[in-house]
């Protein structure tokens, strides 16, 4: 069961594939603001799958967060979560990032509980 309260906490350190740079969201060496928010969505989506039924799985819908200090190759950053919120399907849930001198982003980020097979299909269904 899906309560309040979950957390999760997910590391890794920052290379070059990781920085704004190379991925084309900035010109400089450091931790791109998509690789962040996308590691707030890992460590949010890794946090609750022990919880799912077989066959589910999340998806990202909503993502609100700030970017608040650069983080440049080599360091260490970290994201925690906290699942603050159930609505049904719906998972609303408190992040925030670190690097090894402190705050880099935080907000919060929504998921959806889905059934894998449908969602894939109806993906599929598109083309």
């Amino acid at each position: 069961m899906i309560t309040p309260g979950i957390k999760g906490h997910i590391e890794q350190t920052v290379s070059e594939r990781l920085c704004a740079d190379k991925i084309g969201s900035g010109l400089v060496k450091v931790f791109a603001t998509p690789m962040m928010i996308a590691l707030m969505e890992q460590t949010c989506n890794e946090s609750v799958v022990p919880c799912l039924e077989a066959g589910q799985g999340t998806v990202g819908t909503h993502i609100n967060v700030s970017h608040c200090a650069a983080t440049p190759v080599g360091m260490k950053v970290w994201c925690d979560s906290e699942l603050i919120e159930v609505d049904r399907r719906r998972l609303v849930f408190k992040v925030t990032a670190f690097d090894e001198q402190g705050l880099i982003g935080e907000g919060t980020h929504e998921r959806f509980i889905i059934d894998t097979a449908k969602f894939q299909q109806k993906a599929n269904e598109k083309k």
